[in-house]
């Protein structure tokens, strides 16, 4: 019999932080746990952030396991409109994105995510 599973967002598992570079912006995301790290391993790969950002048409994904850490870093290529100084968007800078990524659904045994701190939903 398979063990029930949930789904949650990707911030009940981790936190993030970002920076940027010209037109490409750099995602930090750091497990509560180890066991919450295993499921980041998993589940958030390049293909999946790929398709989470597809709006912004990342030309590649590039993921970094640090699991000494816990963590992870992608690597979100020609996603930043060209840039700081290149951009008409208001976020050129892609601070937001880290948020957009920690609302990823992610699934992950009930057990789990009875364990998980419940925070708030992100802001829309």
């Amino acid at each position: 019999m398979a063990a029930e599973t949930v789904e949650v967002p990707l911030y009940r598992l981790a936190h993030s932080r970002s920076g940027d570079k010209g037109d490409t912006s750099n995602l930090s995301l750091v497990a509560w746990n180890a066991e919450c790290y295993a499921v980041l391993v998993q589940q958030v790969t390049e293909a999946r952030v790929a398709e989470w950002f597809g709006y912004r048409q990342p030309r590649r994904v590039t993921r970094y396991l640090l699991p000494g850490l816990e963590a992870m870093n992608l690597v979100l290529e020609g996603v930043l409109d060209g840039g700081v100084n290149d951009a008409l968007n208001l976020d050129a800078h892609g601070k937001s994105l880290s948020f957009h990524l920690l609302d990823l659904p992610v699934t992950v045994p009930a057990a789990l995510a009875g364990t998980l701190p419940d925070l708030p939903p992100l802001p829309d």
